[in-house]
């Protein structure tokens, strides 16, 4: 009763209003501090990984950096027949006439007609870096609209990465405000359900929302040192929304549980002490557990992963921390208020309100599920493996891509157009950019060098033939455009990549001495990307393992239950992504989930689930094994100990895993494959933990272990003893 939980809910409860107003200036500042600092986002240096970032250095050097570029598509209106060229080339010297008058434009290039005279377009390069580009796209699409406006006969349209990044931007936003509109109102119903309280029910929620709102102001801090791409408030309303009701939820089950034993003899301070000394730990090593899970994904050094570790870890202590201290202050004031009510109602000479019951042993139905595995836990565990096992298995045909900008969802309007684009210029689907480094006195010969490549690859079908050369102002740098007529994704465009890597730039650029060169572009980006996150995944699971088995040791002082926490985490992990690859990278489920398969696993989606996976089923894995061993160390022996733990905890377990559930099956609707695929492979591991994991495999494996579970730690053995000691009748003296 006197670790840092229970001394921090004790002033909290004996001071609550202290603890409250407290919380809400932590909130407030958070916010404001945040707001004040602004976010500093991710520049374009920030991606660069493999070849290809170095490529875009080295291009970066020189002036040859890509940047923003937008496409203006001039076509006939549906149902007007052929495009009227005259017509559409004097719209497209009115759109490049507009555009060249912009400040934020670079450049314009002379309209460029179609092969087949179905189009035409204007080609515009905005000034800036290119992840800028979306915040001043607005004024070329406003052109583009006057332009469509004054030529009603004709379809004026425009896209690229600015006009795509702007409609993603807005997707997103219109897909979390949808999210949230699901999410809170089902999480409500279900602690309603819970708690049959309105206070109650409105506790957890208005705490995880308000642990949202602070750890988004300290995210906003935090970028000034890891730099946010974006992703990082999705990160926290779906992990803040989940921790944050399962930890309130966590401690108020034990709080009803205590003040229902105490059947009114302590005073509700006391209760939430008694709280704040089981579950307040359970909370606390939980946040730990998933706080230090994440800071594995700093390991991908990559600026998006870098991003979302700094989301969730903020935001789960935030949780933490609203648990330990203004939770034991609303619960004291609620117990107060509760006693006034009964006091009142004495004093008008009425009969106490019945208060409700609370089992703390195992319902019917966990009853129910637990009897068998009582009594065949070998039948038990090996049916559930070898089931997990099978769900897993389709991981072995996994394959992961980056999801590439023709991934997007077609409701974006600039990605319809951007396929009317590719139809029109096939050219423009994808490029390769050789760039080379070298004195400017070997210009020369890089420049023949490169002029060889081109013509080495102008015939290759893989290629469109069309090329562009390409120099810095000192000489030193240089540039080969290559264009490719194919999606980034596509056997065609990646084979092509590998050849000019491999083959073609060696034989041409690599003998000019001293030359430095790289192959960078959209493929190579496209490439690089998974390679580099395959690289690192055996290094990020490793220390996920192992920051696993550390907390579980930590928290239990038994090495047993840390592989058996190891086991069962790759079990329910494997176990989902081979669900998520079954229905993700075949067409079969397309409509029962609403998206349009690639083939594919996005390159970010396996490494989130494990690492934020491995954390979250610490929350259930330490709630219920420390059930279990409260019991263990009263002297109830293990076998009995661990159904009476698992029992008592079933209840809890099953809200929270609702909660969970209802979160990330909510990002399971968005529009973006990528958050899909994460939302939805969620809400299946959590599934998959809540009721498989902890209702049959774990009961099952440590039924079997029995006394062993405990090893190397002596404090059960040392209490059974005590007990047994206890219970032995006094002997007659005389």
């Amino acid at each position: 009763m006197k670790n840092l939980p229970v001394r921090m809910a004790r002033w909290s409860a004996v001071h609550p209003w202290r603890g409250i107003v407290g919380w809400f200036v932590f909130v407030v500042l958070c916010l404001g501090i945040g707001i004040s600092v602004g976010t500093n986002a991710a520049t374009t240096e920030d991606f660069r990984i493999g070849e290809a970032g170095r490529g875009e250095t080295i291009a970066a050097e020189g002036g040859l950096q890509q940047r923003p570029v937008e496409h203006v598509l001039i076509t006939a209106k549906p149902g007007t027949g052929k495009l009227d060229i005259a017509a559409a080339d004097s719209a497209a010297a009115d759109v490049a006439a507009r555009m060249r008058k912009l400040p934020e434009v670079l450049s314009v290039t002379d309209p460029v007609r179609a092969a087949d005279n179905t189009a035409v377009r204007v080609t515009v390069t905005m000034k800036g870096p290119e992840l800028e580009g979306k915040e001043h796209v607005d004024p070329l699409l406003e052109q583009s609209a006057a332009v469509q406006k004054a030529n009603p006969g004709l379809r004026v349209e425009e896209t690229g990465s600015p006009s795509i990044s702007k409609g993603v931007d807005k997707l997103r936003g219109d897909d979390l405000a949808r999210t949230e509109m699901i999410a809170l109102p089902v999480t409500l119903i279900t602690l309603l359900l819970v708690f049959s309280s309105v206070a109650m029910a409105l506790v957890p929620l208005l705490l995880a929302l308000s642990s949202i709102a602070a750890a988004v102001g300290l995210t906003m801090v935090a970028s000034h040192v890891f730099p946010d791409n974006g992703i990082s408030t999705n990160i926290i309303l779906l992990i803040g929304l989940a921790v944050g009701v399962d930890y309130t939820l966590f401690y108020l089950k034990r709080e009803r549980e205590e003040r229902a034993r105490a059947g009114g003899k302590l005073s509700p301070q006391a209760v939430v002490e008694l709280a704040a000394a089981t579950s307040g730990r359970a909370v606390v090593v939980s946040g730990l557990a998933v706080a230090v899970s994440s800071a594995t994904l700093y390991l991908a050094d990559d600026v998006i992963f870098s991003s979302i570790a700094t989301g969730a870890i903020l935001v789960t202590l935030v949780a933490v921390i609203s648990s330990l201290t203004v939770l034991p202050a609303l619960l004291a004031k609620l117990g107060m208020r509760a006693e006034r009510r009964a006091e009142r109602r004495a004093a008008r000479g009425l009969a106490p309100k019945k208060q409700k019951t609370h089992n703390t042993g195992p319902g019917r139905l966990t009853a129910a599920v637990l009897r068998p595995v009582a009594k065949h836990p070998v039948a038990t565990l090996t049916v559930t493996v070898v089931a997990l096992l099978a769900l897993a298995a389709p991981v072995l045909g996994i394959k992961l891509t980056d999801m590439g900008r023709e991934t997007h969802s077609r409701s974006i309007e600039a990605m319809q157009v951007y396929d009317r684009l590719n139809e029109a210029y096939p050219e423009l689907k994808s490029m390769h950019q050789v760039v080379v480094r070298a004195d400017a006195d070997r210009s020369p010969e890089v420049t023949a060098a490169l002029r060889e490549l081109a013509a080495d690859v102008k015939d290759d079908p893989r290629l469109s033939g069309t090329s562009q050369l390409t120099t810095s102002p000192d000489k030193r740098i240089s540039m080969l455009q290559l264009q490719v007529p194919h999606y980034v994704s596509s056997d065609e465009a990646q084979s092509s990549l590998g050849d000019i890597r491999d083959t073609y730039l060696p034989q041409t650029v690599g003998q000019v001495k001293g030359a430095e060169s790289a192959v960078t572009g959209d493929v190579a980006r496209y490439t690089d990307y998974p390679a580099h996150q395959e690289q690192k995944l055996p290094l990020i699971i490793g220390a996920l393992l192992l920051v696993t088995f550390a907390m579980t040791v930590w928290a239990f002082r038994s090495v047993v239950l840390g592989l058996v926490g190891i086991i069962l985490n790759l079990l329910s992990a494997a176990a989902s992504l081979g669900i998520l690859v079954m229905v993700f990278q075949h067409t079969w489920a397309e409509g029962l989930v609403d998206f349009t398969s690639t083939g594919s696993i996005g390159t970010r989606v396996p490494l989130f689930l494990f690492v934020i996976l491995f954390g979250l089923s610490m929350d259930y894995q330490v709630f219920v094994i420390s059930r279990i061993r409260e019991a263990a160390l009263r002297g109830v022996p293990t076998r009995k100990a661990v159904i009476e733990g698992i029992g008592s905890s079933a209840g809890v377990v099953t809200s929270a895993a609702a909660v969970m559930v209802t979160v990330f099956a909510s990002f399971a609707a968005l529009h973006l494959i990528e958050m899909k695929q994460i939302g939805f492979s969620l809400a299946v591991a959590v599934l998959l933990d809540a009721f498989v994991i902890r209702m049959l495999v774990l009961p099952a494996m440590m039924l079997l272990l029995g006394e062993a579970n405990w090893w190397p730690s002596r404090g059960v053995r040392r209490a059974r003893r005590t007990t047994e000691q206890a219970s032995r009748p006094l002997e007659s003296v005389g």
